[in-house]
């Protein structure tokens, strides 16, 4: 297939690669950017394997925690422009509709958009959302939501007023617990962890990652015979893959002499207390078209 100069900018973004890198290697795989991102890796070229999201959309997510810390829920609502994002009707709407989450038992965002709406009955959600798309002036979409309910309890943090969420569900009754609970919710917010403990990383996951640090290692130790390779990959297993996807293995954010589970340990007397969380990131693997930030300014001063 035709490799384009946007594809070449997607994959360099993506991995952190040089140009001409990331257009041989698109060529060399017929454009599969999947493939693209294994193979850089494999040859030493990707910087950053870390830099796999792609642009983001504009607007909000909101986290709501109920005041007894049992349930919480968090919502993505997304805009054109980060002007709207910004605009206090815009801002109110996402608040109500994060509101509505948490109080509704809703699964998904069509049965929160049949709900009547919070602050005017006389209107379904999705009706509201359309009302407010006129006034505003742009595309808007309640894309996500989710919710947390425990015996135990729930803190969140939010980041970049509302660019990032998170909220992480514990099991205790600790008087620590929410205090824990917010310095974790704000590890996940930085790091971004996909899993929390080791175990939770799927068996196709380590292969797939082990079949690349296999490529990796022995074209950069050519001359090492297999089971130093295999010493090798099992060290970067654990260096590598695990301190990036799961959470407790991560370097705490607030004291990196610490993971977060010798942190959580530490504090609680068990990691084993960290039940569940969710991550919402603004916008996170939609891709945004690109403007001139002029023509943008012009077309909000037109509308």
């Amino acid at each position: 297939m035709a490799i384009t100069a946007g594809m070449v900018k997607e994959l360099r973004e993506r991995t952190g690669a040089g140009m001409l890198d990331c257009k041989n290697v698109l060529n060399e795989v017929d454009g599969d950017m999947t493939r693209a991102m294994e193979v850089l890796r494999e040859k030493g070229l990707a910087k950053a394997a870390k830099k796999s999201g792609r642009i983001a959309a504009e607007g909000l997510v909101k986290v709501i925690i109920s005041p007894d810390k049992k349930s919480a829920a968090a919502v993505e609502i997304n805009s054109e422009t980060d002007f709207v994002a910004k605009n206090e009707v815009f801002i109110k709407f996402v608040s109500e509709v994060a509101n509505m989450v948490l109080n509704n038992d809703v699964k998904d965002v069509e049965e929160l958009k049949n709900l009547p709406f919070e602050s005017d009955a006389s209107k379904t959600v999705s009706e509201a959302l359309t009302e407010k798309i006129a006034v505003i002036g742009e595309n808007l979409t309640i894309r996500r939501l989710a919710k947390l309910k425990t015996q135990g309890i729930i803190a969140g943090y939010t980041h970049g007023g509302g660019k990032i969420v998170s909220i992480v569900e514990l099991d205790t009754d600790s008087d620590k617990a929410e205090e824990v609970g917010k310095n974790v919710a704000m590890q996940i917010a930085a790091a971004n962890p996909q899993v929390i403990s080791v175990s939770d990383v799927s068996e196709e996951t380590k292969e797939k990652e082990r079949e690349i640090l296999m490529v990796q290692a022995k074209n950069e130790h050519p001359e090492k015979p297999d089971n130093v390779i295999e010493k090798m990959i099992n060290g970067r297993l654990n260096k590598q893959l695990y301190k990036e996807l799961c959470l407790l293995e991560q370097d705490y954010v607030k004291d990196p002499a610490l993971t977060v589970g010798k942190y959580v340990k530490q504090e609680l007397g068990s990691d084993k207390v960290i039940k569940s969380f969710i991550r919402f990131e603004t916008g996170e693997g939609i891709e945004k078209k690109e403007e001139n930030f002029a023509e943008e300014v012009a077309k909000q001063l037109q509308g």
